[in-house]
């Protein structure tokens, strides 16, 4: 799988892009798995169509959910147990998962999910993440971390920026099972309850698009606001980074809300609003990057 890098300079003053394309590297492109509830006593979930519950150790179909019905998961004796029509029925595995038909959702935590669901039982409690193609997960992410009121160049720079986090951080929450948490700890996901069409072309116009730093996808650390300025990285944690050098954040008048590194989110709306493009944006905000394509 190759990725293709875009070196696109920005100009603050200018809105001509020069692009640059060359191969950089060869990239595997991931599911990622979302940890949605972590070491809980019981769950509910559903499904927008029929779905198989599937012991995920075996493969073997255990149980067909019927369509729009709600169902109670709880642990039980290293085991699974679930809520049907009144009554506790034992899964014989601990862990599961959970596959909608086609174009079907999963419900958890009253919202609607793309892709399937992992329950495993660990030391009896449940963990819940949903499996989901990366770009299915971004356009959860862009409306939920960022107003979809918003520019739309303001949503495609926090698409890439998002992307860029995501891929870079995979496996940060391994020893629970998943990549990240479905929380701002991480990024903000609402799963598909939360998308807008404009949010969601932000995401497919940008397909694939990541941010590299001397050869490596960076993390793309964003906050809502810096207050005026953003910070080095040290200024936070306990080194700098290449990618992260302060400058005016173009988010006068707003409140700091946030560490300050790196992207301000109203900063970029604002920027977009002055007629900035998404990669303009980014290229203001994160010092010596490129752009490069994960491409399947």
């Amino acid at each position: 799988m190759n990725c293709l890098l875009y070196n696109i300079p920005m100009g603050m003053r200018r809105f001509i892009i020069f692009a640059f394309i060359y191969v950089l590297f060869v990239m595997p492109c991931f599911a990622i798995k979302i940890g949605l509830q972590t070491q809980v006593h019981k769950t509910f979930v559903g499904a927008s169509t029929k779905a198989q519950i599937i012991d995920a150790r075996t493969n073997k179909p255990l149980y067909e959910m019927e369509k729009m019905k709600g169902y109670e998961l709880k642990p039980y004796h290293g085991i699974i147990a679930i809520k049907i029509d009144g009554q506790y029925r034992k899964i014989k595995t601990n862990q599961i998962i959970i596959k909608p038909e086609e174009n079907g959702f999963v419900s958890v935590k009253r919202k609607w999910y793309r892709g399937h669901f992992k329950i495993i039982n660990d030391n009896n409690s449940l963990t819940v993440m949903n499996d989901i193609p990366l770009e299915l997960y971004i356009r959860g992410v862009v409306p939920s971390e960022m107003p979809s009121r918003w520019e739309h160049e303001a949503h495609k720079a926090q698409a890439i920026a998002a992307r860029s986090y995501a891929v870079a951080n995979m496996g940060k929450r391994g020893k629970y099972g998943y990549d990240l948490k479905d929380t701002p700890e991480d990024q903000a996901y609402g799963g598909a309850s939360v998308e807008t069409v404009q949010t969601n072309s932000a995401v497919t116009e940008t397909e694939g698009i990541v941010l590299v730093c001397q050869g490596k996808i960076v993390p793309a650390y964003y906050s809502a606001s810096a207050g005026g300025k953003t910070v080095n990285a040290s200024q936070v944690w306990t080194k700098d980074l290449p990618f992260i050098k302060s400058v005016p954040s173009f988010d006068d008048g707003v409140k700091k809300n946030g560490h300050g590194v790196g992207m301000s989110q109203h900063g970029a709306n604002n920027l977009a609003k002055r007629g900035y493009n998404g990669y303009q944006i980014l290229k203001y905000f994160y010092a010596n990057t490129k752009f490069a394509r994960l491409k399947g």
